[in-house]
């Protein structure tokens, strides 16, 4: 018999909110963690987990959770080109798995997809079609590379250009395979970013491309910024690191999108 003192167990509603608070006041949380402050078993756990990342209000990490963050500013060039590097390069090798000699290629401006140059040059005659002014900085002295740089306002932070200048001039062009980057993505909300100027590019080169391949690394999944650009059901292809968690990748390929796992060289 339940004693007078007893507190009755939470109905599911109740615990998860009691989750989300627990989350709010921590920066993560461990699995074993949570059962001991919610007072379940590890299954509920993990069935709640499941349930608010499908939600989009919290992410997994190794052994654990953390709320969804919210994105406000995109992280500068400088900062972007410091992080990940490794990661970064295991995206950019198992993304040159999709390119051919003689193809035409997006490459959205971001230093994850600027890993794909070692590929680009290995190819005998490639084009490549950007927004990056870095990319196109990289590949001055390639002249077995075709470089078209789609010009636009000019996003001094990112070293790219951005707006409907630059989608314009994407919208008369066709590309094989647009690879668009992304600082914060979900299976719950798609690709999402903190500039709107942004949006009309990306969605601009996935219109003229026979394909889609998003890259983006594990450490920006879970989070997400004000503007949406698409679904990710928009890519063919969602390329991203080996630190993506199993409920992450679960998430992903229920929605019908090729999922590969880049792992880390050496």
């Amino acid at each position: 018999m339940r004693s007078h003192t007893e507190e009755p167990p939470l109905i599911p509603d109740q615990r998860r909110q009691k989750f989300l608070e627990l989350l709010s006041a921590h920066e993560v949380l461990s699995v074993h963690q949570l059962t001991e402050l919610l007072g379940v078993s590890h299954m509920t756990v993990r069935r709640d987990i499941g349930e608010l990342v499908s939600q989009g209000v919290a992410a997994v990490v190794p052994g654990g959770v953390r709320s969804a963050r919210s994105v406000a500013v995109e992280p500068s060039f400088d900062a972007k080109a410091s992080s990940e590097r490794a990661q970064k390069a295991a995206i950019g090798l198992a993304a040159g798995k999709l390119l051919r000699d003689d193809g035409v290629y997006y490459l959205d401006a971001g230093t994850t997809t600027s890993s794909l140059l070692p590929a680009i040059r290995a190819l005998a005659a490639p084009t490549v079609v950007t927004n990056d002014f870095t990319i196109v900085s990289s590949l001055i002295g390639d002249a077995h590379v075709e470089v078209v740089h789609i010009g636009g306002k000019l996003d001094h932070a990112n070293r790219s250009s951005v707006g409907h200048l630059a989608a314009g001039v994407l919208r008369q062009l066709a590309v094989d395979i647009a690879f668009v980057s992304a600082s914060s993505w979900d299976a719950q909300r798609g690709v999402t970013t903190p500039s709107a100027e942004k949006v009309d590019v990306k969605l601009a080169a996935m219109e003229v491309a026979s394909s889609a391949v998003l890259l983006a690394t594990s450490s920006k999944l879970g989070s997400y910024s004000i503007y949406r650009v698409c679904g990710l059901d928009r890519f063919s292809t969602v390329i991203t690191d080996e630190g993506i968690s199993e409920a992450d990748a679960a998430a992903v390929r229920e929605i019908g999108v090729e999922l590969v796992t880049a792992a880390v060289q050496g």
